[in-house]
């Protein structure tokens, strides 16, 4: 159950594991499904302080298998792992300590037909491995016990070797039938003990022993598969890993799988009914060692499935299984049996196939000719899009699990009006690679190159990114190349499995993806090793991944999470500590083999976003320096790249909203690389901080809200690249170790454990906060500070510099010249996070007309100190001109020009009779006039590059003032 029904959990490896062996008896010792039975567990045999358990409240979590050891299901009154159903509470017994639950196997796990019961013991909130062992009990007074070969398993053998099967039973004699690949080989009638040598084996062999004890049946099953030997043949030239598809007849598709150490390969798929014959032994490429296979016969459009079973008998390493069933790790499409029942259910990924009966684990999908799962025609909106610049850029970062309440793409693509309305101009998705479970951050990825199905298809993923494009949105793919989870191949392959369930609980030497040791202080799942060096099987697996992601999403950029561990350099050797301090030390080989990463990136698309979660101290923060530097100039195609980084900034803004002492200073950097926020997933929410920690918001939402466009001011408003969190624009309040219940637990909270992983709830929508007076403000006010930063020249290349002399009240000054311009090309923000009226000193650089830009209101400036007074939690921006934005029609105006920039035509999204185009410095070089449609195009061929201004009129005689980028 741990490693099954679990799954169905978050990333476990946050927290540690607090399992104890419990003693316990089953009273009566045998029993049929129909008849109660009690379980008592020793109290004596349980810590209950270790997992914080008060009042002796300790639950059973419990699951049942099929008369076949098969069809594994959950209790349906088990509740959810972190909270437990208060029906499977245990009876606890002072007088003797023990805990104790009675029930009828077929009401309690309301089900007929059962084999064997399942069952734990645990805390309420279970996460932190806060639970008993796994304890299994056999169903029935008449019991079978195959004694050879072990239930369910494979054994190998040479071509014409002989196999014996035994088995006994209880209850007195039973009848016997044994039978192979469906056919009936043997027969006894009636006895207590079964024997039987299956003699001249020369083909794979699937067996059932039925055995019959009046009207009960229980069948056992196991397999033989035989060692075709090595069948040395030629790869056809340009096959990749994984599915090749045959362009020129759909009838044929070409398998590759590159397994160093083992021995022989066969598939088996829907193709074959599950059963290999020797036609679908892999043969084995002399040149690379790569076992391949053409399948043949295949039907268009029709989904078959298939995995691959992957055998190994020379050197096998100890506790390493001979035969391994798994999906194609370079799947881009797999079922699952453990996830696909509820995707089913909830209906969010239509004409899903259906998970093969009798198999186990994940199975790849393979679809020859057109193919509804992936197809989409994109738009000239995507083909032809031009990226915002790296300083303009304001990311929205999205978990789509937490973003509606359903979910899924669809839930995006109906929201993105929300998203223009707010100006942003990229979104950032939390990964949406096939990850483990179907609630989840995604960071516990196993099939790097699927789209998890959980919120909906790889066609409604594309049309929300081509509408993004068409809304001058980018869209970055967060992804996790530093490790895998359980259900890896990349593990599975080449596992160790000391409990024989299928499941690694290590890897071998031979694993040629995985280190049996984490190379760095901040492992979660199974660490990659990138310098496994000639043959490097993990390098070209990212090479994969970033190539499906770029070339079938169309997407714009990554994020690539968790970038310290890119090293081989600091394995643990004794001490925690050492091993941190190496981490966060420069290394050498992470610095090389992401600028190697990062070429291959750009070598699809040049323009292309890379961004690194590297959260840099000491040696680790000349990395990024490095990084954010690498190939910044000098190009041979004249184009800009960088390696942007993340910039976390959530305890100084916290201070700021607290009015305590705040240096946000490090919100950008001189190389205007670095992405700077004061909130994203993986921090707690400013907000939540500002309420519940010391300060002058303590308890006051009205307060914390109220000061949340200040620092909107002081955030957004700095030049370089910025990203915001979902929902900090609205004043998102609940901690981010909000629980699915709605408690709040925080990972020092030893009695319930840490709940940052949990599906968070979803006031925004179900409080309608954009009708809240406060919470629109901050939005309203952050998109029109947001598209200040995408128009205005000064916010993209200005000079700015700070002034925190006075808590609680910081000064940001922006600038491109301190003398009168025509542009704007002076800014500066006055904010007090104080409980009394702040009397600022203006600090105007020169007097003259000057504007509050955001009302668009002008000030006459005779003194430069002059005292402006500013009012609690208030804040102003002047700049020296009006912001293009204030010349606009900002609220009713629905106006876009795309691409932008552009190499020399553009598009505006209104039907037009004029458009004006001006430098600058306020010239026209440029008109249109005339009756012009949406899809009319723009010709500035022959205008030099540079920042223009745009004016436009449309069909309704509105106007608009834009930005246009001439590259």
């Amino acid at each position: 159950m741990k490693k099954i029904t679990l799954l169905f959990l978050l990333i476990a490896s946050y927290a540690w594991s607090q399992q104890q062996t419990v003693t316990y008896s089953v009273t009566p010792a045998t029993f049929e499904e129909n008849q109660s039975i009690t379980l008592t567990f020793n109290g004596s045999s349980i810590n209950e302080a270790t997992w914080g358990v008060a009042g002796n409240a300790l639950y059973i979590w419990a699951w049942s298998f099929d008369l076949n050891d098969q069809n594994n299901a959950d209790c349906p009154t088990n509740g959810d792992w972190g909270n437990s159903n208060e029906a499977n509470r245990l009876t606890y017994n002072s007088a003797n300590d023990t805990y104790s639950i009675s029930f009828v196997p077929t009401a309690f796990y309301n089900r007929t037909g059962i084999g064997r019961i399942g069952f734990l013991i645990k805390a309420k909130n279970g996460n932190g491995d806060k639970k008993s062992q796994d304890i299994l009990l056999r169903v029935g007074t008449f019991q079978v016990n195959l004694t050879a070969p072990a239930q369910n398993s494979s054994t190998m053998l040479a071509s014409g070797s002989n196999f014996t099967i035994t088995a006994n039973n209880t209850g007195g004699n039973a009848s016997y039938v044994l039978k192979s690949n469906g056919s009936t080989i043997n027969t006894n009638a009636s006895t207590a003990s079964y024997s039987y040598v299956h003699t001249g084996i020369t083909s794979n062999q699937n067996y059932s022993l039925e055995v019959t004890q009046g009207a009960t049946t229980i069948t056992k099953n196991f397999a033989v598969v035989i060692n075709p030997g090595v069948i040395s043949a030629a790869m056809p030239a340009g096959m990749g890993d994984g599915i090749n598809y045959n362009p020129s007849d759909p009838t044929k598709a070409t398998l590759v799988l590159n397994v160093p150490n083992k021995d022989f390969v066969y598939v088996a798929g829907s193709f074959n009914n599950w059963q290999p014959t020797g036609a679908y032994a892999m043969k084995k490429d002399p040149a690379t060692g790569k076992f391949w296979l053409e399948l043949s016969g295949l039907t268009s459009g029709t989904a078959y499935t298939y995995q691959y079973w992957v055998c190994d008998q020379t050197n096998l390493p100890a506790n390493s299984p001979a035969l391994v069933k798994t999906a194609d790790p370079f799947s881009t499409l797999v079922l699952s049996p453990y996830d696909d029942p509820e995707i089913a259910s909830l209906g969010v990924y239509p004409n899903l196939p259906t998970y093969p009966a009798g198999q186990e684990r994940e199975v790849t999908v393979l679809q020859t000719g057109p193919n509804a799962f992936y197809n989409y025609n994109w738009s000239a909106a995507t083909t032809n899009f031009v990226k915002p610049s790296k300083k303009d850029l304001v990311i929205y970062e999205v978990l789509v699990r937490d973003f509606d309440a359903n979910r899924t793409y669809q839930n995006l693509i109906d929201r993105i009006d929300y998203f223009k309305n707010l100006k942003i101009n990229a979104i950032q998705l939390m990964p949406v690679m096939e990850f483990e479970g179907n609630e989840s951050w995604g960071y516990n990825t196993v099939y790097h190159l699927a789209l998890d199905k959980r919120y909906g298809t790889e066609a409604k993923l594309k049309e929300f990114i081509d509408l993004c494009h068409q809304n001058g949105i980018a869209v970055i793919f967060d992804i996790a190349l530093n490790h895998v989870y359980g259900r890896s191949p990349l593990e599975r392959m080449w596992m160790t499995d000391t409990d024989n369930d299928g499941w690694a609980n290590g890897v071998t030497t031979e694993n040629p993806y995985c280190n049996q040791n984490a190379m760095h202080s901040y492992s979660v799942g199974r660490d990659l090793n990138h310098f496994n060096e000639p043959n490097n099987l993990t390098g070209y697996y990212v090479q994969r991944t970033i190539q499906r992601w770029m070339n079938d999403f169309k997407i714009d950029g990554f994020r690539w999470d968790l970038t310290k561990g890119f090293t081989q350099n600091c394995p643990y050797t004794g001490s925690s500590s050492a091993q941190e301090s190496c981490t966060n030390n420069y290394q050498a080989d992470r610095v090389a083999k992401l600028k190697y990463y990062a070429d291959m990136q750009w070598a699809i698309d040049p323009n292309f976003y890379v961004i690194f979660e590297h959260l840099g101290a000491g040696g680790s923060y000349n990395e990024e320096v490095e990084w954010a530097n690498y190939r910044k100039t000098g190009d041979a195609d004249g184009i800009s790249k960088g390696i942007m980084q993340w910039r976390k900034m959530t305890d100084a803004y916290a201070n700021f909203l607290k009015g305590n002492s705040a240096n946000l200073a490090g919100v950008a950097d001189a190389t205007d690389r670095f992405i700077g926020y004061a909130e994203s997933h993986d921090e707690e929410r400013v907000i939540y901080k500002a309420l519940t920690e010391s300060g002058q918001t303590n308890g006051n939402l009205p307060k914390a809200l109220a000061r949340m466009s200040a620092m909107g001011a002081l955030h957004l408003l700095v030049p370089g690249p910025k990203m915001i969190y979902h929902f900090g624009d609205l004043g998102y309040n609940s901690s981010i170790f909000t629980c699915n219940n709605g408690t709040v637990n925080t990972p020092n909270d030893a009695t319930s454990g840490d709940c940052k992983l949990d599906t968070k709830p979803q006031p925004q929508w179900a409080n309608n906060w954009l009708g809240d007076v406060a919470r629109k403000k901050i939005y309203d006010d952050w998109a029109k500070m947001i598209e200040f930063k995408k128009r205005e020249n000064v916010f993209e290349n200005g000079t700015h510099a700070w002034n925190f002399s006075q808590t609680g009240r910081p000064r940001l000054d922006i600038w491109t010249s301190t003398s009168q311009t025509a542009e704007l090309s002076y800014v500066f923000v006055l904010t007090n996070a104080t409980n009394t009226v702040y009397n600022a000193t203006a600090g105007f650089p020169y007097t003259g007309t000057w504007y509050n830009l955001m009302d668009g209101t002008p000030i006459t400036v005779t003194d430069a100190n002059m005292t402006i007074p500013i009012e609690v939690d208030g804040f102003r921006v002047f700049g020296n001109k009006q912001a293009l934005l204030e010349r606009n029609d900002f609220n009713t105006t629905a106006i876009a020009l795309y691409p932008n920039p552009s190499k020399g035509i553009f598009n505006i999204s209104k039907d037009t009779k004029q458009v004006s185009i001006y430098s600058i410095t306020g010239q026209l070089v440029k008109e249109f006039k005339g009756e012009f449609s949406n899809e009319h195009q723009y010709s500035v061929e022959n205008l030099n590059q540079g920042m223009y201004i745009v004016k436009v009129i449309d069909s309704e005689d509105k106007e608009a003032t834009l930005k246009l980028m001439k590259q």
